[in-house]
């Protein structure tokens, strides 16, 4: 196995679930767990961000969660927080209005750098 390139001082790690958008926005890819004991990060899985919702996958419950956990975790207002696609599916993209670098940031508080 390769060792992690080193970062340079400063520099922000690249995630796979992390998309940079025009306008200063970014989007994130997840994969979602629902019906979990607590609702959280869980690591990187194929690509995705892995979130595990204490939310059944019942009335779109699990969505409405998946968003409200998102915009109280990076600090921003629930209507910052979209899902794009993936309505029904585990495999979700949510485009945020905040900066990728922020966003970068807070995944590196919450899962290992790639």
């Amino acid at each position: 196995m390769k060792p992690a390139p080193a970062l340079q001082p400063g520099a922000v790690p690249t995630w796979p679930c992390l998309q940079e958008l025009a306008g200063g926005a970014c989007r994130l890819a997840l994969t979602v767990v629902p019906n979990a004991r607590r609702t959280g990060a869980d690591g990187l899985h194929d690509g995705c961000l892995r979130v595990r919702l204490a939310a059944p996958p019942v009335d779109g419950r699990a969505n409405a969660q998946l968003l409200a956990w998102l915009a109280a975790e990076l600090h921003l207002p629930r209507r910052g927080i979209t899902l794009q696609r993936g309505d029904s599916a585990r495999r979700k993209w949510v485009d945020i209005e905040a900066p990728a670098a922020a966003v970068a940031a807070w995944l590196a508080t919450r899962v290992p750098a790639p």
